[in-house]
């Protein structure tokens, strides 16, 4: 009956986020050249694209809901701009639609690096996060704790996901193959189902959101971490430093207001 359940839930997301691709080839915002605050303020709308999970945006009944979706109202209402949200569940497309001035900031928890640094601009820190494995605590066998422990194993993660960096970079580390399947339909959610499901033993996502999905299905383990801690923050392009110096001031006011903690615990564990 689990089973079956989780499988109603594999295929519903599914049609989702294939309807979402449709929707987004067919209604890309129109590009504008050197876009920062002063262009944005002229139109009175702020793009931001996110994914479609409960850390991005959402539909639940007939209510939207997303931790990212949740902040940029926020935003808007600080700013007094118009937040347009975009969904793409491909990271890469993302920052290609940023590159294009089709969105204005990729709305995701995206681990602030040295190499990502150098072309893009980071906001305040957002969160504060971590990769970690997900497994079963039923699992055949003994359930894995060492990082050493994850040579020959295959592990999945979303394509294009911040994951990819840190596991290519404990290859090395280990002195081993780890056999990293990156999946172009699935979110890390849906990774998280189909573990819990026994579709696939080991899948790698965010701390947050594997903690978001525990209550749900207790037979996953997220004990062991992948990566050390990580400031996660929103990217937006080098050359908008305006829209920088606006989107972190508005942060700053949410945060002082109470709003950040308050969206913040309805998604995330403390």
């Amino acid at each position: 009956m689990k089973s079956k359940k989780l499988m109603i839930v594999y295929i519903v997301m599914l049609i989702i986020v294939v309807a979402i691709m449709v929707i987004n080839k067919n209604h890309k915002p129109v590009a504008i050249q050197d876009r920062d605050y002063p262009e944005i303020r002229k139109e009175g709308i702020l793009h931001l694209e996110t994914e479609y999970s409960q850390a991005g945006y959402y539909v639940s009944e007939d209510t939207i809901q997303g931790f990212h979706y949740e902040l940029g109202q926020a935003i808007a209402k600080v700013s007094g701009l118009e937040v347009q949200i975009h969904l793409e569940m491909n990271l890469s497309k993302s920052f290609q639609h940023l590159n294009n001035n089709q969105c204005d900031i990729i709305a995701r928890n995206i681990p602030i690096t040295s190499e990502l640094k150098e072309n893009y601009l980071f906001t305040d820190p957002i969160v504060l996060n971590k990769q970690v494995l997900v497994q079963r605590k039923d699992s055949t066998g003994t359930i894995l704790r060492n990082q050493l422990e994850l040579a020959q194993k295959k592990l999945y993660v979303p394509e294009d996901s911040p994951a990819l960096l840190r596991l290519k970079n404990l290859q090395q580390e280990i002195g081993d193959t780890i056999y990293i399947q990156e999946n172009e339909t699935y979110s890390s959610e849906q990774l998280i189902m189909m573990v819990a499901n026994g579709d696939i033993d080991y899948a790698v996502c965010d701390h947050q959101i594997a903690e978001t999905l525990k209550n749900q299905f207790p037979n996953i383990d997220t004990e062991t971490d992948i990566s050390f801690t990580q400031l996660q923050a929103w990217v937006i392009r080098k050359n908008s430093p305006a829209l920088l110096d606006s989107l972190n001031s508005w942060i700053r006011q949410i945060k002082e207001s109470g709003t950040f903690d308050k969206i913040y615990k309805s998604y995330y564990k403390q």
